[in-house]
Formats: C-alpha cells, sequence, structure tokens
C-alpha cells in the first residue's frame, strides 16, 4: 500500500467519525461494568496476576482467552479460543484461510513443541508467478489455520472445540463495534472489499461502507464456525468447505483442488534453540524462520557490551548496532526455504561461531540501503499463561494485505497468502517460509518471558523489547510504550522505519554512521505490537498492550 493511501486512511478515521449515521446502522450500546475496554491504540495499563494471562491484539479476544481460563482451560486451550475470535474481530488481520503456528511449553513435562500450521503451494504449481498474481485466485496459497487449531488442540488441549468456539459464533452472529484500525482498512481496500456480493453482504450491507461503531455481523462466518465446531476438518479439508474453496478460487484464476486440501497435514517440528546471556532460547524453526531469525539476531548482541552502553532509546551504540543486526538477519532469512524440501543448515545458523563471524563482517561493510521492505501488514499474535505455568503463544495470519484479492468463502476472506511464494518459491505442494516469530525464554527450565508480534517490523520489535527486559530489567509496562525502530520501510527504499520521540540526537548519531532511517509517528502501527507476558517470582505474570495496535492484556 503506497504511503499516500495510508494518509487517506487517517484521513478517513476522522472524517467517519463527524459524519451522522443513517438510522438504518446497527450501533455499539453503551459499554458496562466488567467489559472489556474498547478497541483502540494509544497508552495502555499493565496487568498483573498469578492465575493467568493473556495478552492479544483485540480486547475482545484478550476476553475470551481470560474466560477459558477462568472456565479452567489450559493456556493452549484459551490461545486457540482467542485466535479463532481474532478471525472475527480483526479479520483486516487474520482469516480462517490463512496459517497458524503455536509454540506451546508444557509444565508438568518440561517440554517445548511446535506445530506449523503454514501454507502450501497448490501441487499444480505456480509458473511465472508474479506480484500481479495477489489479486487473483492464483495468489492463493492452501490453507493451514484450521490444520494447526486441531493439530494443537488435539495434543495439548483440554476443552472440545465447541466450546473454544462458542464465544467466537456469538461474536460473528450478534456483532461488535467496528474500530477505528478495522475501519481505515476497510476505507483503504474498499475498492477489493466491493468487488464481490460476498464482500458487500459483509462490510457494505447498505449499499455503502460500515462507519466505525456500526455493529459489524457475520451471519455467514457464524454459521462456517459451526460447522467447523460440529465437523472440523472433515467439514474444513474433506468436505463441503474444501470444494467452495476451490471452486471459488478457480473462479478467480487459481489452481487449487479439493486434493490439494486433502493432502494437507500439520507439521510437528522441534523449536530452534540457543542460549542468551545464561538464558535458553526456544523459537519458530524454519519454514516459520523468524523465530530463528531473533535467535540469530541475539547471538550477535550477545557478544556487544549493551549493559554498559545503555538501551537503544538511549545509546547510539547500542541502536546502530540493533538496526544492523536486524537488517541481517532479514535479509539472510529471506533465501531461506522450507527444509523439509532444500536443505537449511540450522545448526549452522544459530551457532554462537556463524554469530561472530557475521558481526566481524557486518563491521567491516558499510550500513547503506541495508534495509529491505517489511512484507505489508497483515497478522496476529496472542500471548497466553495459565496457573499451572503452561505457555502459549502462537501467530496466526491473512499473510497479506487485507482483502487482497475480494474473495470471501463462508463469510470469511480468502488470504492471498502467494505474496510469501515471491521470497523462495516453494516445489509444487510443500510449504512456503514466512517471518513467524513465537519465542518463550528460560531460565533455569522456567518461563521468564513468552513474546511474539504481529506482521510489519515483528524482529526489531521482539529484540527490542526482549533486550530491554533481559539486559535492562525493564518492566514490560515500560518497554512497549518507549521509542523504537521497525522494520524495513515501505515509501523509502534502503531505510528503517523510526519513531520521532526517540532521542533526536541519538538518531542523528547513528544517521552520521550511515544508517538510513525513514521517521514515523510516535507509536506507529507498522512498528508491530509486543505481545509479551513476563514471569517473576512467586508465579507472579505481568504484561502490557502495544500502544502501536489495539493490543491489551488481562490477569485471570
Amino acid at each position: 500500500m503506497t504511503e499516500r493511501r495510508r494518509f487517506l486512511q487517517t484521513a478517513a478515521l476522522g472524517l467517519a467519525a463527524a459524519t451522522t449515521r443513517p438510522r438504518s446502522y446497527a450501533l455499539a450500546e453503551q459499554s458496562q461494568p466488567g467489559d472489556p475496554p474498547p478497541a483502540r491504540f494509544g497508552r495502555k495499563p499493565g496487568a498483573t496476576g498469578t492465575k493467568g494471562m493473556a495478552i492479544t491484539s483485540h480486547p475482545l479476544a484478550t476476553r475470551v482467552a481470560t474466560n477459558v481460563l477462568r472456565n479452567g482451560g489450559n493456556a493452549c486451550d484459551a490461545a486457540l479460543a482467542a485466535s479463532v475470535a481474532q478471525t472475527v474481530c480483526e479479520p483486516h488481520m487474520t482469516t480462517i484461510t490463512g496459517v497458524l503456528s503455536l509454540l506451546y511449553h508444557d509444565a508438568a513435562s518440561g517440554k517445548t513443541t511446535y506445530v506449523n500450521g503454514g501454507m502450501n503451494v497448490p501441487l499444480a504449481g505456480l509458473a511465472g508467478f508474479s506480484p500481479a498474481d495477489l489479486r487473483t485466485g492464483r495468489g492463493v496459497g492452501v490453507p493451514g489455520f484450521w490444520a494447526g487449531f486441531e493439530a494443537a488442540l488435539a495434543r495439548h488441549g483440554s476443552k472440545p472445540r465447541s466450546e473454544l468456539l462458542a464465544p467466537s459464533i456469538r461474536l460473528a452472529r450478534e456483532g461488535f463495534p467496528i474500530h477505528p484500525f478495522l475501519y481505515g482498512e476497510m476505507f483503504a481496500q474498499l475498492d477489493s472489499i466491493g468487488l464481490t456480493e460476498a464482500g458487500r453482504r459483509i462490510f457494505m450491507p447498505d449499499g455503502a461502507l460500515l462507519p466505525p461503531g456500526a455493529l459489524l455481523k457475520q451471519v455467514e462466518a457464524a454459521a462456517t464456525l459451526e460447522r467447523l465446531a460440529a465437523d472440523g476438518s472433515q467439514y474444513y479439508y474433506h468436505g463441503e468447505f474444501a470444494r467452495q474453496f476451490s471452486e471459488i478460487v478457480k473462479a478467480a484464476g487459481g489452481v487449487i483442488t479439493q486434493e490439494d486440501f486433502a493432502r494437507y497435514e500439520a507439521r510437528w517440528q522441534e523449536p530452534a534453540r540457543s542460549s542468551y546471556r545464561g538464558y535458553e532460547v526456544m523459537a519458530s524453526p524454519p519454514p516459520d524462520n523468524g523465530g530463528t531469525h531473533i535467535i540469530e539476531a541475539l547471538n550477535m548482541v550477545e557478544l556487544l557490551d549493551v549493559a554498559r552502553w545503555g538501551p537503544p532509546t538511549d545509546s547510539p551504540e547500542t541502536l546502530y548496532h540493533l538496526v544492523r543486526i536486524t537488517n541481517e538477519v532479514m535479509i539472510a532469512g529471506g533465501r531461506q526455504t522450507d527444509p523439509a524440501s532444500h536443505r537449511v543448515p540450522l545448526d549452522v545458523i544459530v551457532s554462537k561461531e556463524y554469530a561472530k563471524m557475521r558481526l566481524d563482517l557486518l563491521r567491516m561493510a558499510d550500513p547503506g540501503g541495508e534495509a529491505r521492505p517489511a512484507p505489508p501488514p497483515g497478522s496476529n499474535h496472542v500471548t497466553v499463561a495459565d496457573a499451572k505455568g503452561n505457555v502459549a503463544t502462537i501467530l496466526h495470519s491473512v499473510m497479506a494485505l487485507p482483502w487482497t484479492n475480494g474473495l470471501f468463502v463462508g463469510g470469511f476472506g480468502i488470504a492471498a497468502s502467494g505474496g510469501h511464494f515471491l521470497r523462495v518459491m516453494p516445489k509444487p505442494g510443500q510449504r512456503a517460509s514466512a517471518y513467524v516469530a513465537p519465542n518463550i525464554i528460560f531460565r533455569g527450565g522456567r518461563p521468564v518471558l513468552a513474546s511474539g508480534s504481529p506482521s510489519v517490523g515483528l524482529i526489531a520489535n521482539v529484540l527490542q523489547n526482549t533486550i530491554n527486559h533481559l539486559d535492562f530489567g525493564m518492566p514490560l509496562e515500560q518497554s512497549v510504550h518507549r521509542p523504537r525502530f521497525g522494520g524495513g520501510s515501505m515509501g523509502l527504499a534502503g531505510a528503517n522505519y523510526i519513531e520521532v520521540d526517540l532521542d533526536e540526537k541519538v538518531r542523528k548519531a547513528v544517521a552520521a554512521r550511515g544508517v538510513a532511517f525513514h521517521p514515523v509517528s510516535p507509536w506507529h502501527f507498522m512498528n508491530g505490537s509486543f505481545e509479551g507476558i513476563a514471569f517473576g517470582a512467586n508465579g507472579v505474570m505481568t504484561g502490557c498492550g502495544d500502544p502501536r495496535r489495539n493490543s491489551h492484556a488481562e490477569a485471570v
């Protein structure tokens, strides 16, 4: 999306809020005591508790998670329920036709496992694939969201899927108020939303775009979720859903078939592992290589004296190195693919020796123009911990700009996830690689920090907040509200986003060494949303919603 369209999006929020709404719109009722807070950007209060905690990018989804915990569910149950709720209340960021991957720590066994529910290339292949295909059915990957959900629930969950989906069914059928972020993306992508009758039924029921504050009711999505609750994969991968999906995609120029659905399987993997200053780090492994990138970056930071230099908001030396390290792992990671079809030497990539070599090479190289444009926004993260010490951290996503192709099935947008095929094209039927970064950091076998971030800026975001907390003892509430740099700019080639309230002297000192910055507003949404939980003494958990998104943390 161009910078101009982003400006139009921002302007639209103010215009729409000032417009008199037709009486035919169903408006949200006033909130009641005990309701979750409204979905908004800006400063958020921290949360503290010992009986469980959840943090997601929408207060309604967070409340779904904490209610599951209150009703006896574990961290896996709660995180999965929240993930489905996000497909309803954040349809611009995620969908059941996208992806879902989970990193889970089981406190009783001490084991940490990872399930990859990423997207596959169709068996027919995509010869000559180009960015233009993303607006057609050729830009659609074989979805793994539901397979990831079911695999995680079967191994780690304790509740029936019907119970976990019930809150989302209710949200879809009864509606929720359209929040400003959702409306902004609806406005920016209106040309796509309005392409099909299916899109217009959801977002333009009276012939015009629903305004902020109107209730968004998704009755078709509610019916689809009811079928999933009853029939699960028999409906999704082997039944009517697969048939409808394939027909809609084929009519739009795609090649996905029911066979692609029938052969799809979630993949259980060993997490990527390393250490950092005495901590143990576990994170998502390739082809979900964002977690590997976090490990690679921490391995290089470990060689630096950041404790003496100070945090990146205060120290030009720390900021300079963190920006360059982030760019290095993103550039190198863009060449990695699925280890199931191509050799990926993970033992080398996460080794301390490789980290030292890379840092030495970085120090002799010119930093000019290193940053590569980040992937477009479009994903959600959720992190949950329960009273027994189980921890779940999930990334799920539409994997693209919202409603890129304007296609819908069963009330849900069809993800244009093929944008990730442009990085490295997998073989037909194989899994794509993606920047997905669930991670858990341990000390003495016990979690001390679990986190992740949606979409743009997630590597830079997780790295800065992790270092703030581990190296400088910064509480998460303080860390997430601090200025930060982000990933590669989508509007200024070779530059990294950086928030203008980060000390100008620090920024100028780093820029003088050749690092290019794209200044953006404070708490800028392109710099991700840190969905993290910290674990302290006596079982105390803390978290805080990131002001850059609708993020909300809540303790049980």
